[in-house]
């Protein structure tokens, strides 16, 4: 089996032509007209409401919005050429963002771990300081929140 080559950035339209997709039903689709219409819509709809439900659940515990937000965006650049190039300018920062974590002393990044798990401490804090403490948890976790400032 051939090794792909990745797409050139360089090229005005980076979306793949009918002939050049590498998974069939998407062939067929794309060499409709009329199918590929509305599976651009779809496709339009599906993310734009990935993306949009990013920044409503960011509030939640754990990586929020993010892995929403990123698969939305995937999902659309499947189909179009701006979230295409937004997607390799995205890939492009982590990949730097990474490279620069990686090259901090471990100090930092322990202190950095740290300050994460903080933040998720009070994010959970203040969700439920709104919304109470959850019933499903086991009673003595329950009595131990219902103990804690503005959970009581």
């Amino acid at each position: 089996m051939a090794e792909q080559e990745s797409p050139d950035r360089t090229d005005h339209n980076i979306t793949l032509d009918a002939q050049d997709d590498r998974w069939e039903w998407r062939r067929r689709i794309r060499a409709d007209p009329k199918k590929h219409l509305i599976y651009r819509v779809l496709v339009g709809v599906v993310g734009g409401v990935l993306i949009i439900a990013a920044p409503l659940t960011g509030w939640l515990p754990g990586p929020g919005g993010i892995p929403l937000f990123i698969a939305g965006l995937a999902i659309l650049a499947s189909e179009f050429e701006w979230a295409q190039r937004l997607l390799y300018k995205v890939k492009d920062w982590v990949k730097e963002l990474t490279a620069w974590t990686g090259k901090q002393p471990a100090w930092l990044k322990t202190l950095g771990s740290v300050a994460l798990f903080c933040c998720v401490l009070i994010a959970v804090w203040l969700y439920m300081a709104v919304l109470g403490v959850p019933g499903w948890l086991p009673d003595s976790w329950e009595s131990f929140l219902h103990k804690l400032p503005l959970l009581g």
